[in-house]
């Protein structure tokens, strides 16, 4: 309808890998710092440290190492958006019922089985929230690597604020905002599937 659909698929191309890549680095961070507290209060020091610096900065040092494009957008959106991952995952980990490691240990299993069969999968749903803050800062980041030659929508919000185009701007930005609710209605329906399936009710949990 907008006349945005390649610049739609590169958003969520660019968006897509770096969340990824966010969580593939930020769940076995939020695993450490869950795990051990003087490595949890490193990495709460790193990721408070990422999210105190301005959003700009991050292009910085990208740029000088891997010149303008599509890659030094991804390394800045995965540093930008990396926290949540980092920060539900430790709160989830350390959340959970006492009872149900107890439960493991009185049934002989060891720390990685604990781990992956009963710690990991009662955090899920905060897990899954990470994720969606997650894609929330990597989407709101698109649009300030646009300034290192992204060809996305960020790169036409960019466009329409250099030539004071109102209507483009607002299209492109709610072309973005489309591509966040529908993330975010997705990511949370499977929170409520896995809290049903834990039998957890209520927001405390989160």
């Amino acid at each position: 309808m907008t006349g945005l659909w390649e610049q739609a698929m590169t958003t969520l191309y660019l968006c897509g890998v770096s969340v990824v890549i966010a969580g593939l680095i930020g769940v076995p961070l939020g695993i450490l710092a869950a795990a051990s507290d003087r490595a949890g209060r490193a990495i709460v020091l790193m990721i408070d440290t990422l999210q105190t610096l301005p959003s700009f900065v991050y292009l910085i040092p990208v740029v000088m190492l891997f010149r303008v494009g599509d890659f030094s957008a991804m390394i800045a959106v995965v540093l930008y958006a990396l926290a949540p991952a980092v920060r539900y995952t430790a709160h989830g980990l350390r959340s959970v019922p006492p009872e149900l490691i107890e439960a493991g240990q009185v049934c002989g299993c060891t720390r990685f089985q604990i781990l992956t069969r009963i710690r990991l999968p009662s955090a899920l749903p905060d897990m899954l929230l990470g994720l969606n803050q997650t894609i929330m800062l990597a989407l709101s980041m698109l649009v300030i690597t646009a300034l290192v030659g992204t060809r996305d929508l960020g790169q036409e919000v960019y466009i329409a604020l250099t030539r004071a185009d109102t209507g483009a701007g607002l299209v492109a930005g709610l072309s973005i905002a489309a591509i966040a609710i529908i993330a975010d209605r997705l990511i949370a329906a499977g929170a409520a599937g896995a809290r049903a399936r834990l039998g957890l009710t209520g927001e405390g949990h989160a």
